[in-house]
């Protein structure tokens, strides 16, 4: 009975501990509230109270601090201070901080974070405020990222950067690495089950914890057990900023792909007719895309027809040298300047994605034609590179390349440190 007591009294202790344990914590802020405003103190400091707010779709960044507590006319002050702030180019969702004393009923202080490492301070001093612009230092190291492809390139490189990069970097990194290869491989089309890449590149990271990729420094691919390495190096007479492991240029007379952003919905061979039925030789690649995505030439060369085209809606031709010709289709609209005999450049945006002509949705129907006759744009647009290094400049690229390939080489997986400058 005694013991039981016992028990009771010190239930009953921890009980009232935990009461006033819970009377005397401030409450968190509400996650789901646009602001929150938080009580700081410091020793021998005043208190301040901190407002952190976002603003508002469609909202004015005057209606934002008058939210905050300032009136007006002193909203208006602030936004005098900020000398060389364009209201309209504010995003939706920027966050803003409002600093106010506790002993005091008007802000003090307001930041504006304009963008992953700029804040503008404004900071009222009487009755004036003024501005002052801080940008944020990056600290930029060395990665690697290794992979093997088990459906695609995006996948792969999630698989294998998630724990060192976000989404939105492990993206960056995989278009940065497609735009490398670009002139030699359709990261849509050729890449297949248990090919493997590694890729060596720049990573900044902000002291807000925002990551962003810089330049690919080298990067390697193993095309069904071929390899084909890009390496970064300047030449004074080639064009192009990478280069293969024999020292030709990743640059070549033509890309591999008429659209940036790309996927493929069909590709050249036999098919069910989406709209006609029956099986019809299929005479190019259809790459879906979204409505109005930008067309590129996929090489230089003059426009031989931009008009109507029977099924293929608004059909756009381009003869390229030595007797290459290639056909856009389905398109919704020619882009600006594009007309028979104007001449067009690579990469060069002459069109953008539409579903006119017998197409059920959005998407480019792409044709490569020599000699008149149709292609497989897969085999067509094949190529071994462009120039090579010259002889002056041989050496220097030699240590580059040398260098650069044994440092992404290392027996390793997944996410390598190289260096931290």
């Amino acid at each position: 009975m005694r013991l039981h007591l016992v028990r009771i009294g010190l239930y009953s202790l921890v009980a009232l501990a935990l009461a006033g344990a819970l009377r005397f914590t401030p409450r968190l802020p509400d996650p789901e509230r646009k602001a929150a405003d938080v009580l700081v103190a410091q020793a021998a400091t005043p208190a301040w109270k901190l407002r952190f707010d976002t603003l508002g779709r469609g909202e004015s960044l005057q209606a934002l601090l008058r939210r905050g507590g300032l009136t007006d006319g002193a909203a208006a002050l602030v936004l005098h201070a900020a000398v060389g702030l364009d209201e309209r180019r504010i995003p939706a969702g920027m966050p803003v901080t409002i600093k106010t004393a506790a002993t005091d009923s008007v802000p003090s202080e307001v930041t504006l974070q304009l963008s992953i490492d700029r804040l503008l301070h404004l900071q009222r001093s009487g009755d004036a405020w003024s501005g002052t612009d801080e940008r944020l230092p990056w600290t930029t190291d060395t990665i690697v990222v290794s992979g093997t492809i088990a459906s695609n390139l995006y996948d792969a490189m999630d698989s294998s950067a998630r724990n060192d990069l976000p989404a939105g970097a492990r993206q960056q990194l995989a278009w940065s690495l497609a735009d490398v290869y670009e002139y030699r491989v359709d990261m849509s089309r050729d890449l297949q089950v248990g090919d493997e890449f590694k890729v060596a590149a720049e990573r900044s990271v902000a002291p807000t914890g925002a990551v962003r990729i810089g330049k690919v420094i080298a990067a390697t691919f193993k095309l069904s057990g071929s390899i084909i390495d890009a390496v970064r190096f300047v030449s004074e007479s080639v064009s192009g900023q990478y280069f293969d492991q024999t020292g030709k240029s990743m640059r070549a007379a033509f890309l591999r792909a008429p659209l940036e952003f790309r996927r493929i919905s069909s590709v050249f061979g036999r098919r069910e007719h989406p709209i006609l039925g029956g099986w019809r030789q299929h005479k190019g690649t259809d790459y879906a895309a979204a409505m109005g995505t930008p067309v590129r030439a996929i090489g230089d060369g003059v426009v031989t027809r931009a008009g109507w085209g029977s099924g293929y809606g608004n059909l756009l031709e381009i003869r390229h040298r030595n007797g290459y010709v290639t056909r856009y289709g389905h398109l919704s609209r020619f882009a600006g300047g594009v007309h028979v005999g104007s001449h067009v450049t690579i990469g060069q945006t002459v069109a953008f994605v539409g579903m006119t002509g017998l197409a059920t949705g959005p998407h480019l129907h792409f044709e490569v034609l020599i000699g008149g006759q149709q292609r497989d744009p897969r085999v067509a647009l094949k190529s071994s590179g462009g120039e090579p290094v010259p002889a002056s400049e041989r050496s220097a690229f030699e240590q580059v390349r040398n260098r650069l390939l044994a440092a992404i080489d290392a027996p390793s997986s997944g996410v390598v440190h190289l260096a931290l400058r």
